[in-house]
């Protein structure tokens, strides 16, 4: 009867050590996971800061708020890019309600912002992309709409953020649609890329 009432004892323990132990682990942070780097490394880049990486190149465009902006003014700011135009009817809209929704998550978070380069911009005017920061409460300095040389944005989009494997010289039959964010980090190297219409 002793020997019983000790293997109970013995399985109870064992049960409580196990609960707590269980309750432990449950309140650990989650593992942290390390994103990795996008690009060939560029053989000329010999900056020790950036591990010799690929990052996005030097760029100049114009904002929905008609002032000059380079990725200079994102240096040291995670930044999600995408390339849309404010006329389509085919993903655009849902990419566009994606990044508002990741927006409204990080506007708080003033190291983080976003960056939406128009491939359409004999349309997408300065007029037309304030129209439509305002249209998705998009705060400037929070959310950018850029414009400029088509072939500028083009390159871009192909050389720099990686989005588009189509070839292509930004003239006028030319055309780059990409569903994909870009994930930039303070240094300008890509991080990840994103189906800009999966709500997950």
């Amino acid at each position: 009867m002793k020997r019983a009432g000790l293997v109970n004892l013995t399985v109870l323990l064992l049960i409580v050590v196990l609960a707590i132990a269980g309750w432990w682990y449950a309140q650990q942070p989650a593992p942290f996971r390390v994103l990795p780097v996008y690009g060939q490394r560029a053989e000329g880049n010999t900056t020790k800061a950036d591990g010799n990486y690929h990052v996005i190149d030097r760029f100049e465009l114009i904002d929905q708020q008609g002032q000059r902006f380079t990725n200079e003014q994102l240096r040291g700011r995670i930044y999600v890019a995408d390339f849309f135009f404010a006329n389509c009817r085919d993903i655009c809209p849902a990419m566009t309600n994606q990044m508002a929704r990741v927006y409204k998550e990080y506007k708080a978070n003033k190291e983080i912002c976003f960056v939406s380069h128009t491939v359409d911009p004999s349309r997408d005017t300065v007029a037309a992309l304030a129209a439509y920061a305002q249209l998705h409460d998009a705060e400037y300095g929070k959310w950018y709409f850029l414009t400029g040389e088509k072939a500028d944005i083009y390159k871009l989009a192909r050389n720099s953020y990686l989005l588009s494997a189509t070839e292509g010289d930004g003239g006028t039959n030319d055309f780059v649609h990409t569903q994909n964010f870009a994930l930039i980090d303070t240094l300008g190297r890509i991080r990840g890329f994103y189906d800009g219409t999966d709500s997950v």
